[in-house]
């Protein structure tokens, strides 16, 4: 027997529903946010990661140290979203005042391009960042939340869609024993970050008088339509730009440390 129109419709709607879910952030023309750096935009899907989707990251721990990677990497990836549409808003949303200002600047998101949310709890959280994302207006909107259960994700998903807007979500430690990242979400990509040790000092330079920048294990967990990947990255500069960490046999430095020992 044949299904009612009704039925038939209603299933189409569905598949239709589904695909679009599938199928976002992968290449098919639309558009992309790249890195910049070639060795990591060859390993993702696209060469980017997806402007009008949901994106999440963690931090590996809940220590400070891996807590500030984490709010970083999302500032940068949000700076780059916003430098790519003329006057492009970022909006941030959270439950707790601990934003700092200069720390974001140095990760490449002026004051003058942010706005500030302040929520009582995450299901607050997530309204904003989902009636943000529909509106359309916003370059980036970056949300931090503990608790998101899947149809809150697959919802920002579809606002994401649907507004073209780059939706990032800081998943926070809530208990030492549960991963953010082990609950299932319909989110594009998934990071982990941890902090690793910064980059040396030049040849000559003391250490104490010094140090060098800043590097992430950034720890690609999911993509739709490719691998999972892992680099050690350098934090990101004043203009939101971050780098792959040289291996120590490719810093003229270091080579040239090595030169003069072995002389």
């Amino acid at each position: 027997m044949s299904a009612s129109p009704s039925r038939a419709a209603r299933l189409a709607a569905l598949r239709d529903e589904i695909a679009r879910i599938e199928t976002a952030g992968r290449p098919a023309g639309g558009i992309v946010l790249p890195f910049g750096i070639a060795e990591v935009d060859a390993r993702l899907a696209g060469g980017g990661i997806a402007s009008a989707a949901l994106h999440e990251a963690a931090a590996a721990g809940p220590s400070p140290a891996d807590d500030a990677a984490a709010t970083l990497f999302l500032a940068a990836l949000a700076a780059r979203a916003a430098r790519a549409r003329a006057g492009g808003q970022v909006l941030w949303a959270q439950t707790r005042r601990d934003l700092f200002a200069p720390g974001l600047a140095q990760a490449g998101l002026a004051p003058e391009r942010l706005l500030h949310a302040e929520c009582r709890n995450d299901d607050e959280v997530l309204a904003v960042l989902e009636e943000g994302a529909r509106h359309g207006s916003l370059a980036a909107i970056v949300g931090e939340a503990g608790r998101v259960l899947m149809p809150a994700a697959r919802r920002l998903q579809l606002a994401a869609e649907e507004g073209g807007t780059t939706v990032l979500l800081l998943r926070r430690w809530k208990k030492l024993d549960a991963d953010p990242l082990a609950p299932p979400s319909a989110a594009v990509t998934r990071w982990r970050l941890a902090a690793a040790p910064s980059s040396p000092p030049p040849y000559g330079i003391d250490p104490l008088e010094g140090m060098g920048r800043a590097r992430w294990r950034v720890e690609l967990v999911r993509q739709r339509g490719g691998p999972p990947c892992e680099w050690l990255l350098e934090a990101p500069d004043a203009e939101a730009r971050l780098a792959l960490a040289p291996r120590s046999g490719d810093r003229p430095d270091q080579a040239g440390r090595a030169h003069r020992i072995a002389a």
